[in-house]
């Protein structure tokens, strides 16, 4: 067990931020904690060394945080030297680590081996987030610590940051994510759990037996389902909000509960995932994902980021990306006639 939870707990004065929890992250494994801002920026303070637990240990490689060599940081914030070019920051890095990781095949794995020589200020905020993963590289920890590692990144990083976890875990490496976007978590990770005040819980991914068991239902549902028209019942401030099934953009399902997403904001729903697949059928919308329904109307694009990594893209002002399971892909490209 490379990074590991022992009953872990954390209350700050009588606030409980997390209950006892355990969790190992194995050797060739991406774990993805989604949670909220405050249960993250502990959780780093921790890992760092900087804070203690209430109660309860972490281990790292045997060993306690702080000052440990074993565990790697991406954080949010970059924090490079801005007037050193990309090749002097690894170079830095490499001084700084006594590391004997070759800066040239690290930069053609983050796709910058032409830019070496132009300085960090200079470049653009994706192509810095790859520099910032290029010194994690250079250092060469056995446990990775990605704070939200692909917020706001363009698709080329996106690629590139996916095909670096592939690398990773086929090296032998550890990782963490620590996100509070659900879509990327599922998108990155081997498996996905959410941490707040209730605990830890598992957020279920699909398997085999569950995708069989979708395709059957949605053929009972095709041969029993007529066309029919209605609105779809939301709760706001205990009012009820009707919405047309064509202003609905794409429905999530979080801990039990779905939330219709439309034109940036979301509201809760009164039925469940199941329920809405089933309601919205004949309106377009497909099951794209065990936690997520989209409106078809509203897909701009489909990306392929690995061979077992697919999202869809919206044409919403957000361009939102969801998670498109290898399965469904394939009944995806059936119903829109691709082969």
């Amino acid at each position: 067990m490379v990074l590991q939870f022992k009953e872990a707990e954390k209350r700050i004065h009588d606030m409980l931020v997390f209950p006892a929890f355990n969790l190992s992250v194995e050797e060739g494994q991406v774990i993805a904690l989604h949670s909220s801002v405050n249960v993250r920026e502990q959780l780093i303070a921790l890992l760092l060394g900087n804070m203690k637990l209430s109660q309860g240990e972490i281990r790292i490689n045997g060993g306690n945080p702080g000052r440990n060599q074993d565990i790697g940081f991406l954080f949010l914030q970059t924090g490079l030297y801005e007037r050193l070019t990309i090749e002097e920051t690894l170079q830095f890095t490499k001084r700084l680590h006594s590391s004997t990781e070759s800066i040239q095949a690290i930069l053609q794995a983050v796709h910058l081996e032409e830019k070496r020589k132009v300085k960090i200020r200079q470049l653009s905020y994706s192509e810095t987030k790859r520099v910032q993963f290029a010194c994690l590289l250079v250092q060469n920890p056995t446990v990775y610590l990605l704070e939200e590692p692909d917020q706001n990144l363009d698709l080329e990083s996106k690629r590139i940051y996916l095909s670096l976890l592939q690398q990773l875990r086929h090296s032998g490496k550890a990782v963490l994510l620590l996100t509070g976007n659900l879509e990327s978590a599922i998108t990155a990770a081997d498996k996905v759990f959410k941490l707040d005040d209730s605990g830890l819980l598992p957020v279920q991914m699909e398997t085999n037996g569950d995708l069989e068991e979708s395709s059957e239902a949605e053929k009972e549902i095709e041969l029993s389902q007529p066309v029919r028209f209605e609105k779809i019942p939301t709760k706001v401030n205990e009012k009820i909000v009707l919405f047309n099934p064509p202003e609905i953009e794409y429905i999530e399902s979080n801990d039990g509960q779905s939330y219709l997403h439309i034109k940036g904001e979301s509201f809760p729903s009164v039925f469940t995932l199941a329920e809405l697949e089933e309601r919205l059928l004949p309106f377009g919308f497909f099951r794209c994902h065990r936690s997520y329904i989209v409106n078809l109307q509203k897909v701009r694009e489909v990306i392929t980021w690995t061979r077992n990594s697919y999202s869809l893209v919206l044409e919403d002002a957000q361009k939102s990306t969801i998670p498109l399971s290898k399965s469904k892909m394939a009944e995806l490209k059936e119903m829109l006639g691709i082969k």
